[in-house]
């Protein structure tokens, strides 16, 4: 039989060792062949292509794959659509899909059926999980909490004190080690505020001052 490895992890900073390790060891525990191992390090798993993923699925449209081993079941998909679709597709190429931590082997009807049962229980978990998370950001807004980046301290007579001298946006922005789009906003907001000022301040600066 004919093994296409498929390893993930999330982030650079972790590696896939361990799962290539154990399916390794278990392909060489039954000697089974292994074609190729297909590795997607720093990928996250929410999404559905991936680069070597799309190389795997392209190998077994190729039939160059008997069957599929992955160490964990959420290393390979983490929706109950995505893995539906694989499946669905694996079964009609005649491939199949072995979940190493979960014992199950799509190969045989029960197998395929507990696969779908577990993946559709991971979604449901994590679903919960961001709906826990969303009702502690709610509740903290409620409280008068303020989220995100803390707000930068913009001085504004500092900016028109630069602008006055000829530098540009982005050369006060790059002095005050603010955005430009920080600098800009800070500008236009401070305009409306004073109706009738003339525009000449948040002009393109040419270099030269008007009038000389």
């Amino acid at each position: 039989m004919r093994i296409g490895i498929y390893a993930r992890v999330s982030t650079r900073d972790q590696c896939c060792d361990l799962q290539l390790r154990d399916l390794r060891a278990y392909c060489a525990a039954r000697q089974l062949a292994v074609v190729r191992e297909y590795v997607d390090a720093g990928v996250s798993g929410t999404k559905d292509s991936r680069p070597q993923l799309n190389e795997l699925m392209d190998d077994a449209r190729k039939r160059k794959l008997d069957a599929v081993l992955v160490w964990r079941f959420d290393r390979f998909a983490r929706s109950t659509r995505h893995l539906l679709a694989a499946l669905e597709d694996f079964r009609g190429l005649g491939v199949g899909f072995i979940s190493y931590q979960e014992n199950i082997d799509t190969g045989t009807p029960l197998g395929q059926a507990l696969f779908v049962i577990i993946a559709a229980i991971a979604e449901l978990e994590r679903g919960l999980i961001c709906e826990r998370v969303n009702a502690g950001i709610r509740n903290a807004r409620a409280n008068g909490k303020r989220l995100g980046r803390p707000r930068q301290h913009v001085d504004l007579d500092r900016i028109r004190d630069m602008r006055a001298a000829g530098m540009s946006l982005r050369q006060v922005a790059a002095n005050l080690a603010l955005g430009y789009g920080t600098v800009r906003a800070a500008l236009e907001s401070s305009e409306r505020k004073t109706p009738g000022k003339s525009d000449e301040d948040n002009a393109p600066s040419t270099g030269v001052r008007a009038g000389l």
